[in-house]
């Protein structure tokens, strides 16, 4: 994903009501088409044209999956307009389809009357039969509800950089920017910032560089053509009204290393990353490593448990150790996390959850980690859980999940998700003078005749001692403690207090996070619409539609998954009915209904795709019938 930065100064002047507040477009071809790096381009020219947007990445689990076939078909969607955006959008308005595949995979999302571009240039009878086609669609009449724009962009593309003397091959790798360049005259977004990104992207072959360019401002020309025959048209689409501030995209893997950074600076610490590659973790340590200046140190170890592991030893050694992986790594990280919780040593465990069990869907999203993060270790081992909302919500997020884990000496789970990693929002860069700095203090001299490491203070937090500290040798380790001293005692009394010693501790936690708040709407009523982590852009709509036909619905949205917060349980008691919309088969559901006794109803969704706004409205409707 890349990168923009840009300035807004002050409001925009009022809309054409004439001109769509927001428009949807899809992008969709075969995995080696280069859809996700065009989604991405699009979406830096609308972000510096002022739009708000969100994004929706949506790629195969394979590598390569076969040419055209129906499941290699890589896609990525962007919602923009002039008004608030918090979801990729349902529908789209525009689907742009490189080859037949991603036109049988995609079309009937598209919008009745939506505009459909195709390059019949890769509609070939073998690849029609990969597409489970018998006739070209384009030919036989079934895609007389929407409008067609087909032509061949391939040959296009071909002609375009025949002066550059290139082969075939890779005069069709220029084919995703042409198809951008047509994007950008559609909805008049300045073409120069990817010229100069291709130029620096390419600045070790500049013949590439020049017939990437080429096809660019090919595509772009083409638009104008279109325009006067066809059904294309082009569409302004004015700024959105702005808070003054330096603006960015930003990912959610990005805006959660950021906070990582962020959250060990606020403590003091210098922070030490363990990971292991896994989609769609991997992300966070890319961007970490290019953080060497913040005093950032990055080990990819050789597995799992190896990376956990380090980052407790760093954490042990009075650094924040940060550890990240998706589900099937978190369970093999387990044990040491147990062992962390045994230790009672600071440690950040990132989780960006993925379709599951097993390998399951790699590259789809999924919220079906919950169980696991709250309960998933053997004993009773409790372990705060942070929960983030948005790409640019995961920066506040990752700096509370640091917050908790030194001040109170404990592991914490920060969860994202695959949608969360890889979507990307407008972020208005924050003032570091707006966050208040939470300090770690080691101890720094005996705390009773002899070295107490386990002694806690009245929130019950253990010491944290740096090794070496002259006159402080102490022991620590994963078997059951002393009161106290960190001697080996595991007797039955023992074991009793310090477990309980354990719990209350965490469950403190709740005494240090904000009281639960309503996102929209009343603090009681017919019914609340209680949703976690990624699910609150389209919650947040559909609500927001639902009040506006007079239907009594609130959102409330919940990031501190335990402890739970201390006015969750009586503010949910408001409300005569709660629907949990997940997509899990309703885990949150559960864990509301255990600590609340409340009759929590689930909305469940396994599909690997976010909710749709349709979806929720209808659930809406249907409880409030």
């Amino acid at each position: 994903m890349a990168t923009v930065l840009a300035e807004s100064n002050s409001a925009v002047s009022p809309r054409d009501s004439a001109v769509p507040e927001a428009v949807v477009v899809r992008f969709a071809g075969d995995s080696g088409d280069g859809m996700q790096l065009t989604g991405g381009q699009f979406t830096l020219s609308t972000a510096l044209a002022g739009n708000d947007l969100a994004t929706f990445p949506d790629f195969p689990a394979e590598i390569r999956a076969p040419q055209g076939t129906l499941f290699g078909v890589s896609a990525f969607q962007i919602n923009f307009g002039s008004t608030d955006i918090t979801t990729a959008g349902d529908a789209p308005d525009v689907l742009v389809a490189m080859n037949p595949a991603a036109l049988k995979t995609n079309v009937q999302a598209l919008k009745p009357g939506g505009l459909i571009i195709a390059d019949t240039g890769e509609f070939t009878k073998r690849n029609l039969e990969k597409a489970k086609y018998e006739v070209s669609p384009i030919d036989d009449g079934s895609l007389a509800k929407w409008d067609v724009l087909a032509f061949d962009i391939s040959a296009l593309t071909m002609e375009s950089v025949k002066p550059f003397g290139l082969s075939n091959k890779d005069a069709l790798r220029c084919k995703n920017m042409w198809t951008l360049g047509l994007a950008l005259w559609m909805f008049e977004r300045d073409r120069q910032p990817l010229i100069d990104w291709l130029k620096d992207k390419f600045k070790k072959n500049p013949l590439l560089a020049d017939a990437n360019i080429a096809a660019l401002n090919a595509g772009h020309a083409y638009g104008e053509t279109a325009e006067l025959s066809g059904p294309i048209k082009q569409v302004h689409m004015e700024p959105v009204a702005s808070p003054p501030g330096l603006y960015r995209t930003v990912t959610g893997a990005e805006s959660v290393s950021y906070g990582l950074v962020a959250g060990a600076q606020l403590a003091g610490l210098k922070m030490f990353f363990g990971g292991y590659p896994i989609t769609p973790a991997s992300a966070i340590l890319h961007n970490l490593v290019k953080m060497k200046e913040f005093g950032v140190t990055t080990f990819q170890a050789e597995d799992e448990i190896a990376a956990i592991c380090a980052a407790i030893g760093a954490s042990y050694a009075g650094q924040l150790g940060v550890t990240s992986s998706s589900g099937p790594g978190i369970a093999l990280k387990g044990e040491a996390m147990g062992l962390a919780v045994m230790t009672e040593l600071p440690l950040v465990i990132v989780n960006s959850q993925r379709g599951g069990p097993s390998t399951g869907l790699p590259t789809k999203t999924e919220q079906s980690d919950l169980y696991q993060a709250v309960y998933g270790r053997n004993g009773d081992a409790p372990i705060p859980v942070v929960s983030c909302r948005s790409p640019g919500d995961a920066f506040d997020c990752a700096i509370e999940a640091v917050r908790i884990a030194v001040q109170f000496m404990t592991p914490v789970i920060l969860l994202t998700d695959g949608y969360i990693a890889n979507a990307a929002e407008p972020w208005k860069v924050p003032d570091p003078k707006n966050f208040a700095p939470f300090p770690v203090s080691f101890l720094e001299e005996k705390n009773g005749d002899v070295v107490l490491p386990y002694k806690r203070d009245a929130k019950g937090v253990r010491p944290w001692i740096k090794p070496g500290t002259p006159g402080l040798m102490h022991r620590i380790g994963g078997i059951e403690k002393g009161i106290d001293t960190g001697a080996i005692d595991y007797g039955s009394d023992v074991h009793q207090i310090q477990t309980d010693a354990r719990k209350a501790k965490i469950d403190g936690v709740a005494k240090s996070i904000p009281a639960q708040e309503v996102s929209l709407g009343t603090s009681s009523g017919r019914l609340a619409v209680v949703g976690w982590g990624s699910t609150y852009g389209p919650i947040l709509q559909a609500v927001r539609r639902a009040r506006a036909k007079g239907q009594d619905v609130s959102h409330i949205h919940v990031r501190h998954i335990w402890p739970l917060p201390s006015n969750l349980g009586d503010l949910l008691k408001g409300y005569d009915k709660i629907l949990v919309p997940e997509m899990n088969t309703g885990q949150f559901k559960t864990v509301l209904r255990d600590q609340y006794l409340v009759d929590a109803k689930p909305l469940t969704k396994t599909s690997g795709q976010p909710f749709t706004i349709a979806e929720l409205e209808a659930a809406i409707e249907g409880e409030l019938a």
